[in-house]
């Protein structure tokens, strides 16, 4: 494929600059296990460790596992088409530059900022929510005392190198799956009646708990619907195997290998623990407890599960920071990089870190922090509000950029022979995606606890649309971004 020429003079003078030889860029170190572990570290948080029990008290037993199935197909749709476009574009930042290019700059530029606020909404979270759980051991220490803490553990690790992020992740990453892997086994065991670690004898409980009185779907359709919107933001963080892309070996081989291992291990893990804790946890008591997991390996026996589970879920919500403070870097830095940014945002160090980006995304996460303590009704309240809507509208530019980048290759090739990864099934995939995760959309509005999304990520939608078109102007042709040159140099 050739690039068409330069359609956006601000756009052409930032990559020329930042392309030039003498300036360091960003190092292409991490393998496939490292982009594995950074989509897991990104999807699995404290959303499966605290909420799961909340869902399936919502949804009941099959309801709840039915729902992450549905989430789970959703995920393979939107990885498939991302893994078509990673390959073909193997940069930084990647889907919200897949979006400028084959949608339309304005629609690029509005998925990066919706994209990096998500993130940068979330690392307030994390260390707030770590911090208080680190308060189990060591009581007398402040909450904000512990997000200082981990705010700098974590800029460290992201400030030395993607290959030490990367590194950092996959331990981090690991701690999380091992302890999902425990529940399953031991789970699986105490449902057919072993459980060699408890004192009480059990009795093989089998699936008895997904048979209740009021049905197989004891709240109904409508619970599982409204579970299935929350399902989809649960699997939030598997499209980071698209923001690290430019920092990858071997992008041909180890992304597409990255994004099918992911979702395969987020079907079992996820559809896996749901299975378990519906099966041991009467469903009308599973949400009150502080956490299902904790209720599982007593049941089995586990000694000290409660702090057990209280490390694994300190774990998961830093790893989660860690992930969301990288993708946070990227995303400012790529913005830069294409003019949408100021260009100090573009400086990286001689290991190839976004510093700037960096520190300003650190920066906006410890003041969302603070605001969630003395605005949480009004401007925390906003920030969280399109975060949760950001992740859908990010997810939907995925699959319309394939769809569109499909179409365009056909049109002008004649065939798909080019694409060295393509998506199954066009344009039935990128088709069924679009139209499933606009759904969800139009349904929050008919949930209570989720429509404060609409109401602040709409206009947020159309504010940056029109302070876009307002800076930049609305180009008729698509701009050229860093993929027309870098990608097609690999």
């Amino acid at each position: 494929m050739v690039a068409e020429p330069v359609s956006s003079p601000h756009l052409n003078r930032a990559h020329m600059s930042i392309q030039t030889e003498e300036r360091p860029t960003l190092q292409r170190s991490m393998t496939a296990r490292h982009l594995i572990m950074i989509a897991l570290g990104g999807v699995i948080g404290s959303g499966l460790f605290l909420s799961s029990g909340y869902t399936i008290s919502q949804a009941g037993p099959l309801g709840a596992v039915l729902a992450y199935l549905i989430g789970a197909f959703v995920v393979w749709l939107v990885m498939v088409c991302l893994g078509e476009l990673a390959v073909a574009y193997p940069v930084s930042g990647a889907f919200h530059i897949y979006a400028a290019r084959e949608i339309g700059p304005a629609t690029g530029f509005t998925t990066a900022w919706l994209y990096w606020l998500t993130w940068a909404v979330a690392l307030g979270s994390e260390f707030t929510a770590a911090g208080m759980l680190m308060q189990r051991w060591f009581p007398g220490i402040a909450v904000w005392v512990w997000c200082l803490v981990f705010a700098t553990m974590l800029f460290t690790l992201n400030a030395v190198s993607s290959k030490v992020f990367g590194e950092s992740e996959f331990w981090f990453s690991l701690i999380k799956v091992l302890a999902i892997v425990a529940l399953i086994i031991v789970g699986t065991a105490a449902i057919f009646g072993w459980t060699p670690l408890s004192s009480i004898d059990r009795e093989p409980i089998l699936l008895n708990n997904f048979v209740t009185p009021d049905g197989l779907f004891p709240t109904g359709i409508g619970g599982v619907l409204v579970t299935t919107l929350a399902v989809f933001y649960a699997f939030s963080g598997s499209e980071l195997i698209g923001v690290a892309a430019g920092e990858t070996k071997d992008p041909e081989h180890n992304i597409p290998r990255a994004l099918r291992s992911t979702v395969l291990r987020l079907l079992v893990m996820f559809v896996g623990s749901i299975l378990v804790i519906a099966a041991i946890v009467p469903w009308e008591s599973v949400g009150v407890t502080e956490s299902p997991f904790v209720d599982v390996f007593e049941y089995a026996g586990v000694p000290f599960a409660p702090d057990l589970m209280n490390f694994v879920i300190i774990t998961a919500l830093l790893s989660a920071g860690n992930s969301g403070l990288f993708s946070c870097a990227r995303m400012l830095f790529s913005l830069a990089e294409q003019g949408n940014a100021p260009r100090a945002l573009a400086r990286l160090t001689r290991r190839g870190v976004p510093i700037v980006a960096l520190s300003v995304s650190m920066a906006f996460g410890l003041a969302s922090l603070a605001t969630s303590v003395i605005a949480a009704d009004t401007v925390y309240l906003v920030l969280v509000s399109i975060a949760g809507f950001a992740v859908v509208a990010v997810w939907m530019s995925i699959v319309a950029s394939q769809f569109l980048y499909r179409r365009r290759i056909l049109r002008e090739q004649g065939d798909a022979s080019s694409i060295k990864v393509p998506a199954p099934f066009y344009p039935f995939v990128p088709i069924t995606a679009f139209v499933l995760l606009a759904i969800s959309i139009v349904a929050i509005a008919f949930d209570p606890t989720q429509v404060a999304a609409l109401w602040f990520g709409v206009p947020f939608v159309g504010l940056c649309y029109l302070y876009y078109w307002w800076r930049f102007g609305r180009p008729g042709a698509r701009p050229t971004t860093p993929i027309d040159e870098e990608s097609h140099a690999l």
